[in-house]
């Protein structure tokens, strides 16, 4: 039987949202130890192939690799780094460091980020200045300083509108 005077007070169910958006952040310990992962996974992959390319063959003697070289090596890793872990990014917000570590990486919604919006521009800002001598080395070690603001959240996050959070 409903009632159907119009004076009668509105009858609603009341239920608390909560927002599962607002994890906390992932701590700097747990980030570092995410980066070192994801590091010896492409070193593993990586340092073979620079081996069999000569890219080793002249550190005895003092002398770097030419640019063209640590270009088309920088690519590479960055390919490989896709082709690991392009799936868990989309679909999780996670590296293989990452997941071990139980963080992964959210737009500022608390949702998984896009890949053009956010995720592209992410890596892009992390690895892209490091390919131009000595100017790249200095904004990646101040990107990586950024970690040590309240937010935790280094230059790729900001400019990427993410931030990395507990699982």
């Amino acid at each position: 039987m409903t009632d159907n005077n119009v004076y009668s007070t509105p009858q609603s169910q009341l239920v608390d949202q909560v927002d599962d958006s607002e994890k906390p952040l992932a701590s700097r310990w747990a980030r570092l130890g995410a980066s070192l992962i994801d590091s010896i996974i492409m070193m593993i992959i990586v340092l073979p192939v620079m081996y069999l390319t000569g890219g080793f063959d002249g550190v005895m003697d003092g002398r770097q690799p030419g640019f063209v070289y640590s270009l088309a090596m920088g690519v590479l890793g960055v390919v490989i780094f896709f082709i690991i872990n392009y799936r868990s990014l989309v679909t999780n917000g996670q590296t293989v460091g990452k997941k071990v570590l139980e963080i992964k990486i959210v737009d500022l919604n608390g949702n998984v980020p896009a890949f053009q919006s956010h995720l592209l521009v992410r890596y892009a800002v992390y690895f892209l200045p490091g390919q131009v001598p000595f100017v790249g080395q200095l904004f990646n070690l101040i990107n990586i300083l950024f970690i040590f603001t309240k937010e935790k959240r280094c230059i790729h996050d900001l400019v990427a509108k993410t931030k990395v959070v507990q699982c």
